[in-house]
């Protein structure tokens, strides 16, 4: 599925790299509001589900390979945050539902779960 219809589905705004909605194909996702967890956890290539709106939470997308950012709650990030994502070609988009909604939705779409590490937690 791409980044397009998981936006759609969730009713989110685009907040940077709207061109690359169509083409970028989502398969496996993180959710974490723990910079630590998702420096720990999330596997490279997952995209990101987070209430973080730190200009960190780009660097770490940058260092994971994280292909685009979701913000839960209606949360935006800085200008600054947005930039950084917008040079690096990281898609940012927002939407209101929370994360267990979101984590649900998409899960019922066919987006797995992915983690560096499958050990129970």
């Amino acid at each position: 599925m791409t980044l397009g219809d998981i936006a759609n589905v969730l009713e989110a705004k685009t907040l940077c790299c709207e061109e690359q909605l169509a083409s970028l194909e989502i398969d496996g996702a993180f959710a974490s509001d723990l910079m630590s967890d998702v420096l720990a956890f999330c596997a490279p290539g997952a995209f990101l589900i987070t209430g973080l709106t730190n200009i960190q939470i780009v660097r770490t997308a940058q260092m994971l390979d994280i292909p685009a950012v979701l913000f839960v709650r209606g949360k935006c990030p800085l200008e600054d945050t947005i930039s950084l994502a917008r040079d690096a070609g990281i898609p940012l988009v927002r939407s209101s539902h929370n994360m267990f909604h979101t984590c649900g939705l998409l899960y019922a779409m066919g987006v797995k779960p992915t983690s560096a590490n499958s050990a129970p937690v």
